[in-house]
């Protein structure tokens, strides 16, 4: 799919998607609660509906409507099952302890980009925990044999926290009690809300101070009626487009958040944009833009949409948290740096940091590089364009945010 997209002025109010993030979570926890759970207000995107597919083949039933998906978990133990995660990394690393669980013998594949990230962290972590996991030379596919069991392990979170939550998920169903040591824990918010849901389901977790978690065995998850909160992570792209081409409330946005991407707001307000939150929304305005610096470190999301707003800014931007980029969708920091260069924004990287110097936005064409983030970033950025900015392969957007197109286009962006 190509979108083009032209200079606007953008204002009105949507409602922000629903969480993916949050999504997923809840299908696992509702996978291994006995009983039905009906999920309301949930994202049907690409990956969420990945993890309600790989929640089927581990033994739940499920049935959806236009704004809720009901599944009634099973903990029948399964002797094989093979797990297509489509391109989300949360589906799998956050799945492969759960299958590890509840079958003796698990294939994990996917689609896309996914077969270029590696898995080293999950066969590292769940051969301490009684099974044998294997990978392609480091990459999917992946095979598990043998029950997860409960036990000490220590894992390395420099590389994100995907799979300690896929474990947090996981052993507190195992025989007996475990023990998640972790070295150098990054997006720690993502772990609050993980934490967070497991409360929501009746699960107990120690956590001290993010460095060493106790798992009580043998825990039931609570079947319950859960409700997902609107996302921050998509929110953050209408935000800014406010704060660069006019004004935009979105609702359904909930203070106080556990989200890590709530942490855009702190950005806007760096860089002069209008910022007004009240109980359930937040509305941004276009004002003169300055140059901001930002640690996007354990928010690693926040990269594109903030390098869109950079690029309205009077100045030199500097976003830290560039090693956390390398293993998304695509090298997101090069691909960045590639798609804002090509739109007249220079760009370069400098050991963790992103410099961006705010300029004239130029029209042209460039890649998504199948990356929903990068063509949510470009759109946005082409809003203040002296030129159309076409995005080819637009239809990434679907991983994440399908109606994101849909939404831009009712606050007035001018989209062909």
């Amino acid at each position: 799919m190509i979108k083009t997209i032209h200079r606007s002025t953008i204002a009105g109010a949507v409602s922000a998607p629903p969480s993916k993030s949050l999504t997923q979570r809840a299908i696992a926890a509702a996978l291994l609660a006995p009983g039905k759970t009906v999920i309301s207000n949930p994202s049907f995107c690409n990956d969420s509906l990945a993890a309600l597919k790989m929640a089927e083949e581990l033994g739940a039933s499920v049935s959806t409507g236009d704004d809720y998906i009901e599944v009634t978990g099973s903990s029948q133990a399964l002797s094989e099952v093979f797990l297509n995660c489509g391109e989300s990394g949360l589906a799998l690393r956050m799945f492969s302890p759960v299958a590890a669980r509840l079958s003796r013998t698990c294939i994990l594949s996917g689609e896309g980009s996914l077969l270029k990230r590696p898995v080293s962290m999950i066969t590292d972590a769940l051969s301490q925990l009684g099974t044998s996991a294997e990978s392609d030379r480091g990459f999917l596919p992946l095979t598990i044999k043998g029950y997860l069991k409960g036990g000490r392990i220590e894992i390395d979170g420099s590389s994100g926290s995907q799979i300690l939550t896929g474990l947090l998920i996981a052993l507190p169903c195992a025989e007996t009690d475990s023990e998640i040591n972790v070295l150098n824990l990054k997006s720690k918010p993502y772990i609050d809300l993980t934490l967070k849901l497991l409360e929501d389901f009746g699960i107990y977790v120690e956590n001290h101070g993010y460095r060493r978690f106790v798992i009580p065995g043998k825990q039931a998850y609570k079947a319950r009626n859960y409700s997902v909160e609107g996302d921050w992570s998509g929110s953050s792209f209408l935000l800014v487009a406010g704060a660069l081409a006019g004004e935009v409330r979105v609702t359904n946005l909930q203070q106080g958040s556990l989200q890590a991407d709530v942490a855009v707001i702190e950005a806007l307000k760096l860089a002069g944009a209008e910022v007004v939150i009240e109980s359930d929304s937040v509305t941004t305005a276009k004002r003169k833009l300055t140059s901001f610096d930002f640690d996007a470190t354990d928010s690693p999301d926040l990269f594109p949409p903030l390098a869109a707003l950079a690029s309205g800014c009077r100045g030199i931007t500097r976003i830290k948290g560039v090693s956390r980029l390398e293993h998304k969708e695509s090298n997101r920091a090069m691909t960045i740096a590639g798609v804002l260069n090509g739109l007249g924004i220079i760009t370069r990287i400098s050991d963790d940091e992103m410099l961006i110097e705010g300029g004239k936005v130029t029209g042209s064409t460039v890649s998504s590089c199948d990356d929903h983030r990068i063509a949510m970033m470009a759109s946005v950025t082409a809003l203040t364009g002296h030129g159309s900015v076409t995005v080819t392969g637009a239809e990434a957007v679907s991983k994440s945010y399908p109606e994101f197109f849909d939404d831009l286009s009712e606050l007035g962006a001018k989209i062909s």
